[in-house]
């Protein structure tokens, strides 16, 4: 049976790994062509200098029953973006979903380190990597979008517009990132939303990433021997479940009804019926407001 993404063009911008492969895989298995960018290839990898790459999230793709494209490209260069989307329309003549994933921060924040003292270069280079990317890719990208009625752009972030209102995130560079992304969704909902597309803010929870797993010393088998160390891990997430999130949204007739807002996996879980692949529906942000914040110990009763 075809998927009911089928006849559908994505692209997950920011899929090598994490968030944005989680995504690009759902989007695939509700029968997508998914296009998926990364800096990280076979045949060279980025700074991230990790085994993932995008030609994998591609074949992931595929075998979930969609196509999967892969398209080496870096979202700081403008001619390569514009090139990227120019194979997009050649190809396909269509775009009806644009995941703005991009990040490649990890490595370039310090926790609980005041902007004086923070490593400028490092801070200005996260912003460029997790602020400027996403506007060069909208610019370019959006055109395409906006030829049919009904398209869908998701800024993903981490956190919600709620929690990271009234909460200090990491430090100075990392909170004006993913701030800035929220405020991306609203402003793009603005501009969008009169020419009959969407944009939102979506964010996982507690991602279990493949960053993550490795700093904890797991794999998803058994990623709860690490709940000894924190406890509070217990709440977290495969990259799937904001995956099926954005499936969600864009099988949704309605998804209008969410234009300029922010959302999570988490929150959207119930709305929408869908599960993490545990079958359990993690509410991240919920959690750390009335358990993890407050200091009480680690229960992920009615959380999960």
């Amino acid at each position: 049976m075809p998927g009911p993404l089928e006849g559908k063009v994505a692209l997950v911008a920011g899929a090598t790994r994490g968030a944005g492969r989680g995504i690009a895989v759902e989007l695939g298995a509700a029968g997508a062509t998914v296009y998926v960018t990364g800096r990280s290839t076979r045949a060279l990898r980025s700074e991230y200098d990790r085994p993932e790459t995008v030609e994998d999230t591609a074949d992931l793709v595929t075998a979930a029953g969609g196509q999967g494209i892969a398209v080496p490209t870096d979202h700081l260069e403008p001619s390569a973006v514009r090139a990227l989307v120019d194979r997009v329309d050649d190809e396909q003549g269509r775009l009806d979903i644009l995941v703005n994933d991009i990040w490649g921060g990890e490595h370039l924040f310090a926790w609980d380190t005041p902007v004086w003292e923070h490593d400028l270069d490092k801070g200005l280079r996260l912003l460029r990597l997790a602020v400027e990317t996403h506007a060069i890719t909208s610019h370019h990208a959006l055109p395409l979008l906006l030829r049919r009625p009904g398209g869908l752009v998701v800024e993903v972030t981490d956190g919600t517009a709620e929690y990271n209102r009234d909460t200090y995130r990491v430090s100075f560079f990392y909170d004006l990132a993913k701030s800035s992304v929220l405020r991306m969704a609203f402003a793009l909902g603005h501009e969008l939303g009169p020419r009959g597309a969407t944009a939102l803010a979506l964010t996982p929870g507690w991602l279990r990433s493949e960053i993550m797993l490795d700093q904890f010393g797991v794999r998803e088998e058994n990623w709860r021997d690490a709940l000894h160390r924190v406890p509070h891990f217990a709440i977290s997430e495969t990259p799937r479940y904001v995956g099926r999130a954005v499936t969600a949204l864009a099988t949704d007739p309605q998804v209008a009804r969410w234009n300029g807002q922010s959302l999570s996996s988490g929150g959207l879980a119930p709305v929408y019926g869908f599960t993490d692949l545990d079958g359990s529906r993690p509410d991240a942000w919920r959690y750390l407001v009335e358990v993890q914040d407050v200091g009480k110990p680690a229960d992920t009763s009615g959380y999960r």
